[in-house]
């Protein structure tokens, strides 16, 4: 069987192997652990619709992705990591799937389709939502199935890839769609990812024949509105919060996190070992008259750079806001890459051919000499970790070697398929090695205060200043004492107290008459206080109090 027949086949387990394998081996990061702690209460306590973190309510983000993650924790358990990332797996999946399938409709090529889709899976931010717990690749995961859907809208019975009359069920389902997107993150993906791909397609395919579709397209408003507006009713309707966390959530729009103009324009880096093959597809004038198709290719250069540029145009920023760009993107990035796969054993000029050896041959040569500069790296922490460094050095060898064989022989699908399989190796036998730069003597984790806690048969307070990861591994919610200008005295005789550094002279001061005692640090740093990466937020000092 031809392998062009296998490419959806080939593409599931290539996205299998990146976005499934080792997906529980990385520590709970500060936005997964608020994201898990909210999708704990949903089970714990019910707050399935007015949701909440560490008892508090939680309407910054809307709950669907939360839902699915704790319907995965249902079934697989709540302490399970890898059962709370699974749904943002299969969410990167869908994705990958979905932009396969739209770049086939639109090019009718199932190479180019096949190249872009494998270039978005392995893009290095697109792994990296893959395989965390935020919310970010379900918005422009749905807002893709809902930009599928509305392509077919637009051209149907326009080109003879559309037969048939589906203009309703196109409608309503990309509605549908595009409400899911709005629950996940509200209005992100539309800004980000719909809006420039509706700019882009009206240049270049216009919108042909759109008085025939004004009543399905009302269809699609319609319930795109009804999907994503219900839950921010609901909230707004019954707890009167919602209004004042909304307010404060619009503002950081244009007061938190302020960047520059310009802080997106190196957004191609983002590809990760694709940087320079993504760089050299923006380059419009010289690859207009290389690739197989014109138009397509001007359209998803267009809706990359309309993305960005409006990403720019909102004053808070921050690097995984280049998500919905990857997209379009690695869709760009794929008429390049066919474009070599075709013409690079002819090329001549050095202009065009020093950019394909230098981004491979660097791939290339990093996997050759890991084997030496990954043991000097990681020498300290290898104890039980040799068979994971033994592997990855010895396939990194093998496919490096390889790599740089085929360049040599101008085999540029080769090399193509042998960085997948890079990428494969590091998830693989890399991720296990996580370990070996974990190297905090002090380490001691939240999870074992509740054990105390409950055999000392004491209540367990916060004093100030909640951190997300130290309440997810705690395992239940801790009352926080002091908020504002407002503390809790607890009514206990006894009770423990975890008190930040940064907080210790105010937590003196306000249990100056009572007995404390300093019991134990619970420090959840990976790696020890000596090393510059070592963060106070991460770690608190039991007190056990006690009245006079």
């Amino acid at each position: 069987m031809k392998i062009e027949r296998n490419y959806l086949v080939l593409l599931i387990i290539t996205c299998a192997a990146i976005f499934f394998v080792n997906l529980g081996s990385l520590p709970v990061n500060i936005m997964e652990a608020r994201n898990f702690i909210t999708a704990r209460e949903m089970l714990t306590d019910g707050n399935w619709l007015l949701t909440t973190i560490n008892g508090e309510p939680r309407y910054q983000k809307p709950p669907l992705p939360t839902w699915l993650t704790a319907f995965s924790a249902a079934i697989f358990g709540i302490k399970s990591v890898w059962a709370l990332r699974l749904p943002a797996a299969i969410m990167s999946l869908i994705l990958v799937l979905i932009s396969y399938k739209f770049a086939q409709k639109l090019t009718s090529e199932k190479l180019y389709s096949f190249i872009s889709s494998l270039v978005m899976a392995t893009s290095f931010y697109i792994v990296a939502s893959a395989r965390d717990g935020q919310w970010d690749i379900y918005t422009h995961g749905f807002m893709m199935l809902c930009i599928y859907m509305l392509y077919h809208f637009f051209i149907e019975n326009l080109t003879r890839h559309s037969v048939g009359n589906h203009k309703y069920r196109n409608a309503l389902l990309a509605g549908l769609f595009f409400g899911f997107s709005f629950l996940s993150k509200g209005p992100v993906s539309f800004y980000a990812l719909l809006l420039p791909f509706l700019i882009s397609f009206g240049i270049v395919y216009k919108f042909r024949d759109i008085k025939s579709r004004w009543l399905p397209l009302l269809l699609f408003i319609v319930v795109a509105a009804i999907v994503s507006s219900w839950w921010h009713w609901y909230t707004l309707t019954f707890d009167p919060v919602a209004i004042e966390i909304t307010k404060k959530e619009t503002t950081n729009w244009i007061s938190y996190e302020i960047k520059p103009f310009y802080y997106y324009w190196s957004f191609f880096t983002q590809s990760g070992v694709w940087t320079i093959p993504a760089f050299v597809a923006l380059l419009y004038p010289y690859l207009k008259n290389r690739v197989f198709n014109k138009k397509a290719y001007l359209f998803t250069f267009l809706w990359t750079i309309f993305s960005v540029v409006l990403l720019s145009l909102i004053p808070e920023k921050k690097s995984r806001y280049l998500l919905p760009v990857l997209i379009p993107m690695a869709l760009n990035t794929g008429f390049y890459i066919e474009y070599l796969f075709r013409r690079f054993k002819e090329l001549t000029d050095k202009k065009e051919t020093i950019p394909v050896y230098f981004n491979f041959g660097l791939i290339a040569l990093i996997g050759i000499i890991f084997p030496i500069g990954g043991y000097i790296f990681l020498k300290d922490g290898l104890e039980g970790n040799w068979l994971w460094f033994v592997l990855l050095s010895i396939t990194l060898l093998i496919i490096g070697v390889f790599m740089f064989r085929n360049l040599f022989r101008r085999k540029i699908s080769n090399v193509f398929y042998l960085t997948i399989a890079f990428i494969v190796t590091v998830i693989w036998f890399g991720l296990p090695l996580s370990n070996a730069i974990t190297n905090n003597p002090e380490y001691k984790s939240y999870s074992e205060l509740n054990a105390f806690g409950k055999t000392e048969g004491l209540s367990i307070y916060e004093f100030s200043d909640m951190t997300p990861e130290l309440i997810w591994d705690y395992g239940e919610k801790m009352t926080i004492l002091k908020e504002d200008n407002n503390v809790i005295i607890p009514e206990e005789s006894k009770f423990g107290v975890m008190v930040s550094e940064n907080n210790l002279e105010n937590f003196n001061n306000t249990f100056a008459d009572y007995h404390k005692e300093l019991v134990e640090r619970y420090d959840m740093n990976p790696k020890g206080s000596d090393s510059r990466t070592h963060k106070n937020r991460l770690y608190r000092d039991l007190f056990i109090v006690s009245k006079k």
